[in-house]
């Protein structure tokens, strides 16, 4: 390298422009800073939010001012109808209209379905037809009787002026007496086509399908051009009936109770019923009766129990459970009112020596210490102290779970 290139690299640019003093950079170095906290701050709030725990809660709630009736027994069963009818045709036929749909609320003898009555109309019109004719037949034998009831009554005068002979006196009567007979012969086939056409109406009327009850329809079993029987016949082409019908007011709950706890249920007594499906839904009930047989395969004896309250969520074939009070004498002076909340007994854990719930509060997870009572309802423990009705539990706590952790409601 030659030393004039040495000198210029050692040369001074004038013509770059100056550092920025001190006290200039101070201000941008904070303002730096103080974003990059912000947008920190942030971050760790969206974490904190879209890491929340997903946990399931119900309310706590209170005791009512009567006091609460103890459960002697729990257990489950489901919800069945006493009237249920699968709704066909008397005769076999092709569905011609169908009007109902699942859902449907149907009276007593309204129309559901017709069947194609294409032969059963012919067969009344004949039936009709035979019933005219021998009608008509009957008018003639009457108006020939009357005709010769008259000619036996002049030769009867004829003869006693001993104008006729005897012999056409009795030939008139003869005559008279087989015109009888002949009528009531016609009178009694007046009936049997009366009674034919009665059954050609029945049959006709039979390719009409009627609800036989108040109810609503759960299952639409057939459609217009399907046959449907009342037997089973044609396998699986022919239908044995055109849908279900279920009276919604005769609806009840069967439970099996081990039969080493049924002296404690007796007809009359209270219960306490809840869906599976509405947990927070306590229905008043009471037993109806004791089935006076146990299944020896379970070592169950069944026990059907009334619910007091008709509710359209209330459907058959739904799980329930149910819990059997123990009813209070009526020579029981009044108790006072039992203190403390209603806790679900799912949302209760022991934790070492302490009794404790998680309540779901603005977002966050806070443990409480809380002191159990004696008293149940159904799924629910008395709780004393440590949580207000209101505030809402988390069923089922997981291991794991700290004061203060982010939470939120599970949604379905």
């Amino acid at each position: 390298m030659e030393k004039s290139d040495l000198l210029n690299q050692l040369r001074i640019d004038r013509s770059a422009p100056a550092a920025a003093p001190a006290s200039t950079r101070t201000p941008l170095v904070l303002g730096g800073v103080m974003a990059a906290l912000v947008l920190g701050g942030v971050g760790v709030w969206l974490f904190a939010r879209d890491g929340a725990l997903a946990v399931e809660t119900r309310p706590v709630r209170a005791i009512a001012s009567a006091p609460v009736q103890a459960s002697v027994l729990d257990a489950t069963g489901y919800i069945t109808a006493r009237r249920l009818a699968t709704v066909s045709a008397k005769v076999t036929g092709r569905v011609k209209t169908l009007s109902i749909e699942e859902g449907m609320r149907v009276e007593e003898g309204q129309v559901l379905a017709t069947l194609d009555a294409t032969d059963e109309q012919a067969a009344r019109a004949l039936s009709a037809a035979r019933l005219d004719a021998a009608r008509s037949q009957l008018a003639e034998i009457r108006a020939n009787l009357a005709n010769a009831e008259r000619e036996a009554k002049r030769q009867d005068d004829l003869v006693a002026r001993k104008l006729a002979s005897a012999q056409a006196a009795d030939a008139a009567r003869t005559t008279v007496a087989a015109l009888r007979a002949r009528l009531a012969s016609a009178e009694r086939e007046v009936v049997v086509a009366e009674r034919s056409l009665a059954i050609a109406d029945l049959d006709l009327d039979n390719t009409i399908v009627r609800a036989p009850f108040a109810g609503v329809v759960t299952v639409k079993a057939a459609q217009p051009g399907e046959i449907i029987s009342p037997l089973s016949a044609g396998g699986g082409f022919t239908r044995t009936g055109i849908g279900t019908i279920v009276d919604m007011d005769s609806l009840e709950i069967q439970v099996d109770v081990n039969e080493n706890f049924i002296n404690r249920v007796m007809p009359g007594q209270p219960v306490e019923a809840t869906l599976n499906a509405y947990p927070d839904w306590k229905i008043p009930a009471e037993v109806i009766a004791i089935i006076p047989t146990a299944d020896r395969s379970k070592a169950t004896v069944k026990v059907r129990i009334a619910l007091k309250e008709k509710d359209a969520r209330i459907v058959p074939d739904m799980g329930v459970r149910v819990a059997f009070l123990e009813e209070r004498k009526a020579d029981a002076a009044p108790a006072e009112a039992p203190k403390g909340v209603l806790v679900p007994r799912a949302a209760l854990r022991r934790e070492g020596s302490e009794d404790v719930a998680y309540v779901l509060a603005d977002g966050r997870l806070a443990r409480r210490v809380v002191q159990v009572g004696a008293l149940t309802a159904g799924e629910a423990r008395q709780v004393l102290d440590g949580v207000a009705a209101g505030e809402r539990v988390v069923v089922a706590p997981a291991d794991g779970l700290a004061d203060g952790a982010p939470a939120a409601e599970k949604t379905p």
